[in-house]
């Protein structure tokens, strides 16, 4: 028999994150969406919180660096382990505020990508840095394969020149995980990622960006001008294999996408749970024991929101769930992220119509978080990519072959 709720060993946790999403992000949420590019200062005490908790093992998979796949889950029989776990807790310190989990220290999505792939001894260098990961650029968006920043190998260092875009923390964190090419006549296959810390010389945050949503969050440029990283900050091999491809860069993919797909349950989550207050308050019944059709039509547009948001939340813990028992995700990975992410924006913006001229106004977080969910349709790979990641997959075929 399936058991459809949060496993027992993490309740603990899925409550703790739910506590603070209420009494520590929802009362600032509004005043760092005002405030972009300042500091969420609060954020400090949270982080130092949750450092704590990881460290006494109290808080498995609490955060980012919960991905990491761990070798011995298969034999150990492990069933529920640390991605389910950040995928539970993610989604609910988005129920409070996207933007401000996306602030966290040491929570950022380089943080997940040293987690999938650096090897023990870097996994320890880095342990307790804070990683913003850069991957899109001005010409190179949906297209991760099509990345232009290269990476040269000069003695014991590797020169990086390229431009990055949209990278999230970006000004905030300790380090940028970036990803770069070593030689661009090999295709996707020599793609790498490196670990540069801040105050690298020859790199630069140009400029910082203004947004729709996840204000609170700092959205930066970044220059790579003859920047140069010591070899042993390139994260795995640095060999390439032309068979292997892809696949060494797109395990990032495979543990960060349903991380981003729990943020869009989350926050669709929290418009569905204002928007229940607000219709019972106006006097519309939401029965669940009826047809949909025999009920008004904002009851029944709430029913086929929950449900579609359903949808969305299974197939994020499926992904999670087969990452913690070492099966491979990546089909999974792109359904979440694409069903997700799409139910996000759906949802949220819906909860707005419902909710009338309250739920246009900034009287309360529902507009916020339309706002919000849209991003989590777009990074990480968008709507789009997911779809055709989902079709090559069910359909055998390589990048080469659909396009």
């Amino acid at each position: 028999m399936i058991n459809l709720e949060a496993p027992k060993k993490h309740r603990v946790l899925v409550d703790q994150a739910h506590q603070v999403a209420m009494n520590m992000l929802r009362p600032i949420s509004r005043k760092y969406d005002l405030a972009e590019h300042e500091y969420p200062k609060e954020l400090d005490m949270l982080a130092a919180m949750i450092d704590g908790l990881s460290d006494s093992g109290a808080s498995e998979g609490a955060g980012a660096t919960g991905v990491r796949r761990d070798e011995s889950a298969a034999d150990a029989g492990v069933k529920n382990g640390a991605n389910l776990a950040s995928v539970l807790s993610v989604a609910e310190m988005c129920w409070g505020d996207t933007g401000l989990l996306l602030s966290m220290p040491r929570q950022g999505l380089g943080n997940s990508a040293i987690a999938s792939v650096a090897n023990d001894e870097q996994l320890k260098r880095f342990e307790g840095t804070w990683a913003s990961m850069a991957i899109t650029e001005p010409g190179t968006g949906s297209d991760s394969a099509n990345i232009n920043t290269t990476a040269t190998l000069d003695g014991d260092h590797y020169v990086l020149n390229g431009e990055k875009i949209f990278v999230t923390s970006g000004e905030r964190s300790d380090s940028v995980v970036v990803w770069a090419t070593l030689d661009k006549s090999l295709g996707r296959a020599a793609i790498k990622s490196f670990v540069v810390p801040k105050g690298t010389e020859g790199m630069r945050v140009e400029r910082l960006e203004h947004k729709l949503g996840i204000r609170a969050s700092d959205t930066a440029v970044i220059i790579f001008d003859d920047c140069r990283v010591p070899a042993e900050n390139l994260l795995g091999s640095p060999d390439i294999d032309v068979k292997q491809g892809f696949a060494g860069a797109m395990a990032t993919f495979d543990n960060t996408r349903p991380l981003v797909a729990s943020m869009a349950v989350g926050v669709a989550r929290a418009s569905l749970d204002l928007t229940r207050e607000l219709l019972e308050q106006a006097g519309v019944d939401i029965d669940y024991d009826r047809p949909a059709q025999v009920q008004s039509a904002a009851a029944a547009k709430f029913l086929q929101l929950e449900a579609d948001w359903e949808g969305a939340q299974l197939l994020t813990l499926q992904a999670a769930w087969m990452a913690d028992n070492r099966k491979p995700n990546s089909l999974e990975a792109s359904m979440a992220k694409a069903k997700a992410g799409r139910v996000g924006s759906d949802v949220t913006l819906s909860c707005v119509e419902l909710a009338g001229s309250v739920g246009y106004s900034e009287a309360e977080l529902l507009e916020k978080w339309a706002r919000d969910s849209k991003i989590l349709d777009i990074f990480e790979g968008t709507q789009q990519i997911q779809q055709l990641s989902v079709a090559r997959r069910i359909l055998g075929l390589t990048s080469a072959e659909l396009k």
